[in-house]
């Protein structure tokens, strides 16, 4: 089929002040102002750098460093062969739709009160553009790359990922042999392949323990703050009062506090390595106060290790199931370290609870899809998977640290900090009490720079403004500009 020649349209720029200097900022300037004006959208073509020189009456270097400055931001993006054109990345959802409008339609078509529920979990956990500060967009370097295709071109084709009837609900057993001979060396977790479920990622590991382990009526401790993954589970069960937020303090969850408020609770959902969002681990004292707790009141601790290989000063700390396999419900992810569109994570659960989560997994999704399973256990099984970790940790460390130095350079310390840690793939940047964290959400968004609101993850009442930003896959070029950016929206907000 012939190709059909595109023609690419001029973008209007106005007049460049030459008596002010620096023509190749204005430039870029003048294209992000065309991007914000919906004047160029995403996918659009630009012209060559010869041809818009030349119709600016600038030095074609003036146009080529203005390109590679915004392609280093993410507003444009340039392929061999295919020019430059405006990121796609950059094309917004849908709007969503107006609350109280669902809400009506919602009871008028008849629907339960728990219909609403879910229909407000899913506006709030619209994905993110993926431009800084987004969190788990692996790019360039921490995404896997030629290896995870080959692998999948080979065993797609005529090996154990080609197509097939229905499968295990458990998972593939040579993916959960690789993932228990894994847990047992990285997190000290003690168990057997035929202990594990393969999962569609944390998420569905939290709501499968939430199906099997609470009754009616019965309560599970939550931490306070805490993943808004969990919470939202746990607000959606049809009977109130599940939830029980307990605080957490440097060494993480309190404990004591946690028995006081609810000593019966059948279940506590922790993240013990790295407290989600603030960072800290749960101290020794605290592992030891959490599982003799569970053990006397015959309960269950959930414990999400959503991130433990990435930590930055010294060794991962232990998983809290090697200490107590028999009350420990264990959850992994391969999202944070490999790509989150994999949808691939696990549970390791007690013997005597296999059957059970494998039968709500059934309920769920019957099994989870084969032929990613299979690659990944062959990267796991061929050691890619080891020496990936390590590439991502080294890679992750620099611009975890060059993002600290840009805020902190940026920021004065009345208006905002950030959180100690030493671990993952986000930060934490405190917002001064007057501040609403929602309307920087809102004003960032506007400048491409994509940030979540902290103040939800905490329970009604004690809620602190701040902001939690991702650094994986992005470049310290990137994440400098939206970092400035980021910085003049705060400074808009506390005027």
């Amino acid at each position: 089929m012939p190709r059909t020649a595109q023609i690419v349209e001029m973008p209007s720029f106005g007049t460049l002040d030459r008596e002010a200097g620096n023509l190749s900022r204005q430039v870029a300037e003048a294209l992000r102002e065309a991007v914000r004006k919906g004047h160029l959208r995403p996918a659009d073509a630009l012209p060559s750098t010869r041809a818009l020189a030349a119709s600016l009456q600038v030095a074609r270097g003036t146009v080529v460093e203005a390109y590679e400055q915004l392609i280093a931001e993410g507003f444009l993006e340039s392929k061999a062969g295919a020019g430059t054109r405006v990121a796609l990345a950059l094309a917004e959802p849908p709007p969503a739709r107006e609350p109280r409008a669902a809400s009506r339609q919602a009871e008028e078509a008849g629907l339960p009160e728990r219909a609403e529920a879910f229909a407000r979990i899913g506006r709030e956990f619209k994905p993110l553009p993926p431009v800084p500060f987004a969190i788990s967009v692996p790019t360039g370097m921490t995404a896997p790359g030629d290896i995870w295709r080959r692998l999948g071109n080979r065993l797609r084709a005529r090996g154990p990922a080609s197509p097939t009837g229905y499968a295990d609900p458990l998972g593939a057993l040579a993916l959960r042999e690789a993932i228990a001979d894994y847990v047992r060396k990285s997190r000290s977790v003690r168990c057997e392949a035929d202990q594990i479920i393969v999962t569609s990622g944390t998420q569905q590991g939290l709501f499968l323990a939430s199906q099997v382990l609470l009754g009616p009526r019965d309560q599970a401790w939550v931490e306070n703050p805490a993943y808004r993954g969990v919470t939202a589970i746990l607000e959606s069960l049809p009977y109130r009062d599940a939830m029980v937020r307990v605080p957490v303090d440097a060494e993480g969850l309190d404990v004591e506090a946690g028995i006081r408020m609810a000593p019966k609770a059948r279940v506590a959902f922790v993240t013990p390595s790295h407290q989600y969002p603030l960072g800290m681990p749960l101290s020794m004292a605290r592992r030891a106060a959490l599982l003799a707790w569970a053990r006397s009141a015959h309960a269950w601790v959930v414990e999400d290790d959503y991130d433990s290989e990435l930590r930055y000063e010294g060794y991962p700390f232990p998983a809290l199931q090697g200490l107590a396999p028999d009350r420990v419900v264990y959850l992994g992810t391969f999202s944070k370290i490999l790509f989150p569109s994999l949808r691939l994570g696990y549970v390791v659960v007690p013997p005597h609870l296999v059957d059970a989560f494998c039968g709500a997994r059934v309920l769920v999704d019957r099994h989870p899809p084969t032929a990613d399973q299979h690659v990944l256990a062959a990267f796991m099984t061929e050691g890619h998977l080891e020496r990936h970790v390590r590439k991502v940790r080294n890679v992750y460390a620099e611009q975890r640290l060059s993002l600290i130095e840009t805020l902190e350079a940026l920021l004065p310390q009345d208006l905002a900090w950030i959180e100690p840690g030493d671990q993952g793939m986000h930060l934490v940047l405190w917002l001064a009490a007057r501040l609403d964290d929602h309307q920087v959400v809102r004003l960032a968004a506007n400048e491409w720079v994509a940030v979540r609101a902290a103040s939800p993850m905490f329970a009604t009442g004690t809620a602190r403004p701040g902001l939690i930003l991702g650094f994986g896959g992005f470049s310290s070029a990137q994440m400098k500009e939206a970092a400035h950016r980021l910085a003049a929206v705060i400074a808009t907000v506390a005027k």
